[in-house]
């Protein structure tokens, strides 16, 4: 069917698919144009095109794979930035999607990967472009997952709380103070810290936990998150 096609049809006929939403037509089209024209721009592009259609038609693995291949062929790209942002993009929400499935099911056997993953992939992205024009984007999507992945920690800590692992949510505790500092997380962080010193014995690092607690409670009240945050590491650090 696409035999004697220019790469210029190729393309054109992928990016028709691309706007009608025909994810498996374009992406078909799109690794005819590659294999055809490797190494050129057509390539390059069809290769980031791929990679969004994956995304569109939920194939996340596949989507990841492109970019990979991507940005280990073409790492001065100047399309770089975009190839970034669709990596976050896809595991924010894949992230997102994570949680909207897990109703009352508990996190601690669930994995914050996707959410890491979309954390630094935005990260580079600022790091390296700060003046893209998806970097405001980024930013915006880094505090959410900064917050979002301190929940998830305390959950985990809950989790292992109700089972009597103590040690184990004294350390998640731990991590997610030490973490996410100016997370509204770190309260509860701490109180299932001090709870879990309690539930080992350790009196005096129980005390001293709540006597932080006590400190930060009126910053929570104000809103003053970020001051209470770092005046928790100030102390644990």
């Amino acid at each position: 069917m696409t035999v004697g096609w220019t790469a210029d049809r190729l393309y054109a006929e992928a990016s028709d698919g691309l706007s009608r939403g025909s994810w498996g037509e374009a992406i078909k089209l799109l690794e005819k144009l590659e294999s055809r024209h490797p190494f050129t721009r057509w390539a390059q592009q069809a290769l980031l095109s791929s990679a969004y259609a994956h995304y569109r038609n939920e194939e996340r693995i596949l989507a990841l794979a492109a970019l990979d291949r991507f940005q280990k062929l073409y790492p001065n790209h100047p399309a770089l930035d975009y190839a970034l942002y669709l990596r976050g993009l896809i595991n924010f929400n894949e992230q997102q999607g994570l949680l909207a499935t897990l109703g009352g099911q508990d996190l601690a056997e669930r994995d914050l990967e996707a959410a890491r993953e979309a954390f630094a992939a935005f990260g580079t992205l600022i790091a390296r472009f700060p003046d893209s024009r998806y970097a405001a984007d980024a930013r915006d999507r880094l505090v959410y997952l900064r917050n979002s992945m301190a929940s998830g920690e305390v959950a985990v800590a809950r989790y292992y709380f109700k089972r009597g692992a103590y040690v184990a949510s004294a350390n998640r505790a731990q991590r997610v103070i030490a973490t996410y500092q100016t997370s509204p997380a770190v309260l509860e962080a701490l109180r299932i810290l001090r709870d879990s010193y309690d539930r080992l014995g350790l009196r005096d690092l129980r005390d001293d936990t709540d006597r932080i607690i006590a400190l930060n409670q009126p910053s929570e009240r104000t809103a003053d998150a970020g001051q209470a945050g770092r005046r928790w590491w100030q102390v644990f650090r």
